[in-house]
């Protein structure tokens, strides 16, 4: 395995570089003005305007849709190994990936929509999203049943004629908050008798049929993380044409985990780009902090646990990349191991760095002052989110179990 950069990735690399300093970090503090000012005009759900003037500069400096591989509609698109170094870097401010249009759910939803859509579906959800015109949500998670075992699903989906009828209450629907939401990916069960793989279909819902309900939006350790949301959303007898459903009823299951291989793995490069941010932050407030008279970063303490994060980030980092490669070299079935490694390692490490950021820099680690608390709450999501790391666990244990069985 050879996980040098090629000079294309180096070029792209460079310039997303040059255009996190140039446009990114020098914004942060406007997003969060603007944010503020939405909120207090009573609506943070309001797309933020910084974000939609930077997307075209994003777009003319050639760093749009890079995360979708094997695409006739986006040869500019690169192979996971390729994107991982340029994930991680985005990965580095919560909002950034939506600049290049390479954002979650979105880039799920639209590698789902690539995969397992008729063309018509794709003309007409597929086309505007890779565009940026609209963005999406997708529906699996349900407060009933336990998810993390998504045979649990109970939201059903009923043949109507020419016609599915759904019905079903979802949660942690990521993107169902922000307005320009313009289309649902739901899973819910088409055939309860069917086999337990085999219950369950996917279909593409218009975010505007009658029905559709957004109950409330769900806050992560007290934030509500506008204009995006995670929101509690109803389905009563809502109506899709029966030309939505997704490669055929009874093959959501196959679909999920089609699905949720890149979007796993594109949540850990973005994590190392964090838990790499919250070192640079947390390097830098120990230098410059004085305390019983001598820098902090004098003390020993802080010497083990930054060579130790420096060890775990770089381990992460060769085991994503380990895992991208397999993906594209002999796919995300074979990858599942490897990809259910680094689901369980790459976000524990953001948070471990996370936490000992917040510990260096005190009282102001706890504060909006850095961006380390909110860093924080979206990294310890990631530990759930696409599948607790218990799941991903037990997985790793059955597949190393079955390796030594006798023969």
């Amino acid at each position: 395995m050879d996980f040098a950069f090629t000079p294309k990735v180096e070029a792209l690399r460079e310039r997303l570089l040059g255009f996190m300093n140039e446009h990114i970090y020098p914004n942060e503090e406007r997003y969060d003005a603007e944010l503020a000012a939405n909120r207090a005009g009573g609506n943070p759900w309001q797309p933020l305007q910084v974000i939609e003037d930077l997307k075209p500069l994003a777009r003319k400096a050639g760093l749009w849709n890079l995360f979708l591989p094997f695409s006739e509609r986006v040869p500019e698109g690169l192979t996971n190994l390729e994107y991982a170094p340029l994930c991680e870097i985005m990965g580095r401010v919560p909002w950034a990936p939506e600049v290049f249009n390479c954002s979650a759910p979105d880039t799920g939803n639209m590698e789902t929509l690539e995969r397992y859509a008729s063309e018509s579906v794709k003309r007409e959800w597929l086309d505007p999203l890779l565009a940026g015109e609209v963005r999406s949500a997708f529906a699996m998670t349900e407060p009933a049943v336990a998810s993390s075992d998504a045979t649990n699903i109970e939201s059903r989906i009923e043949r109507d004629g020419d016609h599915y009828v759904l019905n079903g209450r979802k949660w942690w629907t990521s993107g169902a908050g922000d307005p320009r939401c313009a289309v649902y990916i739901f899973m819910g069960k088409s055939n309860p008798d069917a086999g337990r793989h085999e219950q369950q279909s996917m279909i593409v819902v218009p975010a505007e049929s009658p029905g559709i309900t957004v109950v409330r939006p769900l806050n992560v350790l007290g934030y509500d993380d506008a204009p995006h949301g995670h929101c509690e959303v109803l389905f009563e007898d809502v109506r899709v044409p029966v030309s939505n459903m997704l490669l055929g009823e009874g093959r959501g299951f196959e679909i999920a985990q089609g699905r949720l291989g890149p979007g796993r793995i594109h949540h850990c490069m973005r994590a190392l780009g964090v838990a790499e941010r919250a070192l640079e932050l947390m390097c830098k407030r120990l230098n410059s902090r004085v305390a019983f008279g001598k820098p902090i970063a004098a003390q020993s303490v802080w010497h083990e646990r930054i060579a130790d994060f420096r060890c775990r980030i770089d381990m992460a980092r060769l085991l994503t990349l380990k895992a991208a490669y397999m993906m594209d070299t002999v796919g995300n079935k074979i990858a599942k191991a490897e990809i259910a490694m680094i689901k369980v390692v790459a976000p524990n490490v953001a948070c471990d760095v996370l936490d000992a950021a917040i510990q260096a820099h005190g009282g102001a680690g706890m504060c909006d002052d850095f961006p380390l608390a909110k860093l924080y709450a979206h990294s310890r999501t990631l530990r759930l989110a696409d599948g607790p790391d218990e799941v991903h666990r037990s997985a790793i244990a059955r597949l190393e179990l079955g390796r030594h069985l006798a023969r």
